[in-house]
Parts: structure tokens; sequence; C-alpha cells
């Protein structure tokens, strides 16, 4: 259950430890490992949705080029 990420981030934190609780008991988290657990996860999930974003992006302009392509072809071979 004790994610080895999270203990390393704890141990590495030395001169703002203090800073990290206090911050922590103030968003209402009883411990420092709740704390980072959750700031992971929020990591983690807006990561996922920008590469979400990404795709759809990619996709939009894909069919916009389709569809360009599509218009630029003209019936007489003078324009």
């Amino acid at each position: 259950m004790q994610n080895p990420q999270i203990l390393e981030l704890i141990e590495n934190l030395k001169g703002r430890r203090n800073y990290e609780e206090k911050k922590a008991s103030k968003l209402g988290f009883n411990s420092l490992y709740a704390y980072f657990e959750n700031k992971l996860l929020q990591e983690k999930t807006a990561l996922e949705e920008s590469a979400r974003e990404l795709e759809i992006t990619k996709a939009e302009e894909k069919l916009l080029k389709k569809e360009e392509k599509s218009k630029q072809k003209k019936t007489c071979g003078c324009c």
C-alpha cells in the first residue's frame, strides 16, 4: 500500500517538510503521505486529460484537412 515514489518525495523534502505539513493540514489531509498521494493523482489525471485533448485536436485537424482537399477540386482546369 505504501508507494515508494511518495515515500521518496517525503524523504527528500528536507527544509520544506514543515511547509508541506502545514499546507497538507490546511487542505484537510490527515498525513503528509495522503497529501502527496492526492497531489500525484491530480498530476496524473491532468496529464491524461491533456493527452485526450491533444488527440481530439489532431483528429479535428485531420478532418479539416480532408474537407479542404475535397473543396479544392475544381471542374475546370484553368483555376
